[in-house]
């Protein structure tokens, strides 16, 4: 399977928000197939792992929407199920998230036979590819962290089977984790250390 490496992928909780198939009435009165929902719930915490979260803030999207977008069977680029610039892929931000409608090719096995688990609630899933081009870190006191993505380049969405985390932009997390503890714990160790220093000035005046 190919796929680019360059950029991250997530699954975001959609809640109730599963991808959906059915019809749709063209202009001209015929019929199209269309696999639509919510790629991305905005406001909502996904966990990365136990007490590491992430979010997206709403408006993440949207300075990235005009640019040349696909949509992808599992994130696989030789599996292309629709593009935004040749209008059979359409996204758009609204109050909840992003959404998008894939328009399927009849002629294309492969999104036919897409459409069809789709339809039977056989794959409901999505995710989307992405680089992060501005985010917001909150340490919490419970020892807890969560990254607010604020502006994302988004790349493709996918319908998925079964849909994962991309290995090096949460193991990039846990470096961050790592870090912050080592800075903290360093933190700690200079004001025990003040302190100690303070009692002996104090004793010896």
């Amino acid at each position: 399977m190919e796929r680019q490496s360059k950029y991250q992928t997530r699954s975001f909780k959609t809640g109730d928000t599963a991808l959906i198939a059915g019809l749709h009435k063209r202009d001209d009165g015929t019929e199209e197939k269309v696999i639509e929902g919510y790629f991305a719930v905005f406001n909502q915490e996904t966990e990365l792992w136990p007490g590491a979260y992430e979010e997206i803030s709403p408006d993440a999207f949207n300075e990235t929407l005009s640019e040349d977008i696909r949509a992808l069977i599992n994130h696989d680029t030789t599996l292309v199920l629709g593009r935004n610039t040749s209008g059979t892929l359409e996204l758009r931000e609204d109050a909840r998230g992003l959404w998008g409608s894939i328009k399927t090719n009849p002629n294309d096995m492969d999104a036919m036979n897409l459409y069809e688990r789709v339809r039977r609630g056989d794959v409901t899933q999505c995710s989307f590819g992405f680089d992060i081009l501005k985010e917001k870190t909150e340490w919490r006191d419970d020892g807890s962290v969560k990254w607010i993505l604020e502006k994302v380049k988004l790349y493709e969405v996918s319908v998925c089977t079964f849909p994962a985390y991309e290995g090096t932009g949460v193991q990039a997390r846990h470096d961050e984790v790592k870090q912050h503890q080592k800075r903290q714990l360093e933190q700690r160790k200079k004001e025990v250390e003040e302190r100690i220093k303070n009692v002996k000035t104090a004793c010896i005046e």
